[in-house]
């Protein structure tokens, strides 16, 4: 598997940008302004109430509005028990990049397994006998594999992530991790599979990434961004773009531009032909990104510019908007059926929640009278949007499940 390294100027590198995610969502909600729009319409006038209900979840959940970054670690916590913080703390950790590697491995492969997870399917912790679902569910379950020594390629090291038993795993070991039965499905689970089994190879491939300080792992990027880091200070935007550049070959063959695949890059007809028509999103990557803040953090690297990212274009995000009337389908019957992620409805629905989330974003800091700075999206959306977008969603749908139904192959929501 061959790492690609586009010119820093070529429309392939601005596509595997979180700026790109910004402009092309910002063009789509331009014509979903205009009325343009084949699927939805927009209506910014209930911005104002849906700031409302977010700003809500966030004195109910945060009253001292002390909150923490939207990340993976958060899931880790489900339930109330601090799972990684504990192991964290007791670990004598030989120094802060042994902890750093490690970090970055858990972070990696459990936000690579954290694509929708489906309606029917949960997981049944053994420490403490309570049952999650969906992202906490996935994220207790992967974090439980990790410290079981399942993606390990050393038995007396069972907390690392290495490139070889990445690169064999396969379906069936996962399911058995994930608890998976004929009563207990999981949606996607031969593509999750397969993104470990691309990304055992794609941290092979790139030895100089990788392997800085130790055996191949997808913990090897941490060494890579400490050195990349100019006075103990790395950019946000920067992470998401090694994350694109030496992960990008994880992503399944979608959509490509001169040989290098775009991974979570979509059309859509109303912006135009070729390059110009192309929607990406990023969103698993952007998730992770997130997700890598705060061991970077912990390491001593100050991360800066975190609204250089964007919100994260999922059914949470997307829902919220749907559920409070700023978003509207042209025809109701459109949430009737489930929609491929590649369909123009779903690229415009993703598009316009990036798009209005900035928007909210500036609304809800504005009423609670904080500037970007002490509030960044990273807070907004866990204080937030997310947790909001899940509280309407399960007062108004059985089981909480979206407002639109996508099909999901395990590598995308």
């Amino acid at each position: 598997m061959q790492i690609h390294d586009p010119e820093a100027t070529s429309p392939v590198r601005h596509l595997l940008s979180a700026a790109a995610v910004r402009e092309r969502a910002g063009r789509l909600l331009d014509l979903g302004l205009k009325g343009e729009l084949e699927h939805f319409t927009v209506h910014l006038d209930r911005l104002g109430p849906t700031a409302e209900a977010v700003i809500e979840t966030i004195r109910a959940d945060y009253p001292t509005l002390d909150i923490p970054f939207h990340a993976r670690w958060r899931h880790f916590a489900a339930g109330g028990l601090d799972r990684w913080g504990t192991l964290n703390e007791a670990l004598p950790w030989a120094d802060a990049a042994e902890r750093g590697r490690a970090s970055f491995d858990l972070a990696i492969v459990s936000v690579l397994l954290d694509a929708g997870a489906g309606p029917d399917w949960c997981y049944e912790e053994g420490r403490t006998g309570d049952t999650f679902a969906r992202s906490e569910g996935l994220a207790v379950a992967s974090f439980d594999m990790f410290i079981g020594g399942t993606f390990s390629g050393d038995p007396g090291a069972p907390l690392r992530a290495d490139a070889g038993p990445l690169s064999l795993i396969d379906a069936a070991e996962l399911a058995r991790g994930f608890q998976v039965r004929l009563d207990n499905p999981l949606v996607g689970l031969p593509g999750r599979a397969e993104l470990l089994n691309r990304l055992g190879h794609a941290v092979t491939a790139a030895p100089t990434v990788f392997a800085l300080g130790d055996d191949p792992r997808p913990g090897g990027l941490f060494d890579h961004l400490v050195t990349q880091a100019a006075g103990e200070q790395i950019p946000a935007p920067a992470i998401l773009e090694a994350i694109l550049l030496y992960l990008g070959p994880v992503w399944p063959g979608r959509l490509d531009l001169d040989g290098i695949g775009l991974g979570d890059t979509w059309r859509h007809p109303a912006l135009g032909e070729g390059e110009a028509g192309l929607v990406p999103f990023h969103k698993l990557s952007q998730w992770l990104t997130y997700s890598l803040i705060e061991p970077l953090e912990e390491a001593g690297i100050s991360v800066v510019d975190l609204d250089g990212l964007t919100g994260l274009p999922e059914y949470r995000n997307g829902g919220l908007f749907i559920d409070t009337g700023v978003l509207q389908l042209r025809e109701a019957d459109g949430a009737g059926h489930p929609h491929e992620v590649g369909s123009t409805l779903v690229v415009e629905w993703r598009a316009l929640t990036v798009a209005l989330l900035d928007l909210l974003a500036q609304e809800i800091r504005q009423r609670l009278d904080l500037d970007a700075r002490r509030f960044p999206l990273a807070k907004v959306l866990e204080g937030g949007t997310w947790a909001t977008g899940r509280r309407l969603a399960r007062a108004v749908r059985p089981g909480g499940a979206p407002p639109i139904a996508v099909v999901s192959d395990g590598t995308v929501f």
